[in-house]
Order: C-alpha cells, then sequence, then structure tokens
C-alpha cells in the first residue's frame, strides 16, 4: 500500500501562519487592543485552523484493489474494478482527477506530495477503458503547482511584519 499526503512545503508555512496568528491575538489581548480587533482575529484564525487541520489529516492510500482518501473526521473508498470514469481537469498548473464509480466519486488535486507517483498508482491498477485520453497525457508529465506554497510564505512574512509593528509599537 502507497500512502501521499499533502505536501509538507505547503504544510510549514500553514503551521507558521496559524501560530503567528495566535501569537498575534495573545499580543492584542495583552496589550488590551480593542475588542472589535480580537474578534477579527478570531474569524481570520477560524479558517485557517480548519485548512491546516484538513490538510495535516488528508491523506490518499492505494493498494492493488482499492483508493481511500483519508479526511478529517471522514473517509472515502472506492474499489478499482468498480470504475467507471478517471477523468482529469488542468486549470493552469492545478490538476483535479476524478475517480467515478456509479454516483460516488473521488476528487483528487495535485495539492499531494510524490503526485507523479500518486497519479501512476491510481493509473496502474485501473481498467484502461476507464482512463480518459486527458488523465493518459496528464499522467505523461504530471504539473507541480506551488502557488499555493508561494502564497502561504507571503501571508507568513505579512503576519510577521504586522507582529513585529504591533509589538514595536507598544515597547
Amino acid at each position: 500500500m502507497q500512502t501521499f499526503r499533502i505536501r509538507k512545503a505547503f504544510l510549514i508555512p500553514l503551521g507558521l501562519l496559524l501560530l503567528l496568528c495566535l501569537t498575534l491575538l495573545g499580543v492584542c489581548i495583552v496589550h488590551k487592543e480593542p475588542l472589535a480587533k480580537c474578534l477579527i482575529l478570531i474569524f481570520l484564525l477560524l479558517p485557517i485552523v480548519v485548512l491546516f487541520l484538513e490538510s495535516l489529516f488528508r491523506r490518499i492510500e492505494v493498494d492493488k484493489e482499492h483508493v481511500v482518501a483519508h479526511r478529517l473526521l471522514r473517509r472515502k473508498r472506492l474499489a478499482f474494478a468498480e470504475l467507471s470514469e478517471i477523468e482529469t481537469v488542468m486549470v493552469k498548473r492545478r490538476a483535479f482527477i476524478t475517480l467515478c464509480a456509479g454516483d460516488d466519486f473521488l476528487i483528487i488535486s495535485n495539492a499531494y506530495s510524490r503526485f507523479p507517483e500518486l497519479v501512476a498508482a491510481l493509473l496502474a491498477p485501473a481498467d484502461e477503458t476507464v482512463v480518459s485520453e486527458t488523465t493518459r497525457e496528464m499522467a505523461k508529465e504530471p504539473p507541480m503547482k506551488s502557488s499555493d506554497i508561494v502564497s502561504a510564505w507571503l501571508a507568513v512574512g505579512l503576519l510577521l511584519f504586522i507582529l513585529y509593528s504591533q509589538l514595536v509599537g507598544h515597547v
């Protein structure tokens, strides 16, 4: 069985972003900042916490007979023998592979580490007749996307600047 997780190159800056947001909230509380400022930070924190936890616990397991997607508090399993279609949608450098088995489906993006290996692991046990031509073409050279990683690091940099400004302003 092969296991694929969300890239650490994305999880690390996302975790730092979460830590910095919590630190900034703590600084705001200690410095007795206005309630509105603290509430805005809390509302900013909520999606970051959800995204971090969802990304941290997300993984795909592939064996000869099944593909299993693990997500926060849920799991989906599809048998390769039941797949009716494997399709790919490309949007710039982002790839989405859709595995369909009747009314059941699973969408996998290229946010996972070792994405070329994941694509190969998904296509190897599948019946060739269910794999679309688009998917075959994409499998020859799977795209790697890094703009989400760059965006996360930019957010970390911005939050470091805000935190620095907050601390210097109260010294």
